[in-house]
């Protein structure tokens, strides 16, 4: 899989690096705030409290446009990006659990892009890259926790978008995660006894984000 997706990336920056070198491609950069929010199940469908995140930081993403008509273009690039969840089991014990995901979108524009006027939909592969977790108890933070490439979450965890692009320069977008954000095969020690605390979870994320562009359009 890893492989396969190396290889696709590849084929994507070579096909737009040689659309650049033609004049057809411009590039636009920007960032998003992100309100997003999880179906988290435990085993056997037993819902968990799950508390909708807000962050801002940090998001950013610089995509490469090729617009072969005023009226469709499409897109690609790379983006990074703080996404989680918040869980509360119970009144007393909350979770706190995110990564940085480094992420390659693939779209199209639907709209009129001398405007910067249209909606927009399309795929992003993402891997995550640093886990943290913050352990809280009554309120109060009583263990935290970071590492990169953890096996406590998905790596590699491909998503599905859509959007509508403005005039200004700000858009809306709705993305959802294709595979759980917790990895359910993590295995880890406690007490001696090897265990699976994800097992039989569900913890898919979703969010709705309010992002701006700052396009850099060849003349």
């Amino acid at each position: 899989m890893k492989r396969i997706l190396a290889i696709t990336i590849l084929l994507i920056f070579g096909a737009l690096y040689y659309a650049q070198a033609q004049s057809k491609v411009y590039r636009s950069s920007g960032g998003e705030l992100i309100f997003s929010f999880a179906n988290v199940e435990g085993p056997g469908e037993a819902d968990i409290r799950n508390i909708p995140r807000f962050t801002g930081f940090f998001h950013f993403q610089s995509l490469w446009n090729y617009d072969p008509a005023d009226a469709i273009g499409f897109f690609s690039g790379v983006s990074m990006r703080n996404v989680g969840i918040i869980t509360e089991p119970n009144d007393t014990f909350k979770l706190k659990q995110r990564s940085y995901a480094l992420g390659v979108p693939l779209g199209i524009k639907l709209g009129s892009m001398d405007k910067k006027f249209f909606v927009f939909a399309g795929a992003e592969a993402e891997m995550m890259l640093h886990y943290k977790e913050k352990h809280f108890v009554n309120g109060d933070k009583v263990k935290k926790r970071r590492e990169w490439f953890s096996d406590k979450v998905n790596f590699f965890n491909p998503s599905l978008f859509a959007g509508i692009q403005l005039p200004g320069g700000a858009n809306l977008k709705f993305k959802y995660y294709l595979f759980d954000f917790l990895n359910t095969d993590y295995t880890e020690t406690v007490n001696g006894v090897e265990v699976k605390p994800y097992a039989g979870m569900r913890t898919q994320m979703m969010y709705v984000s309010l992002g701006f562009n700052i396009h850099k359009r060849k003349k």
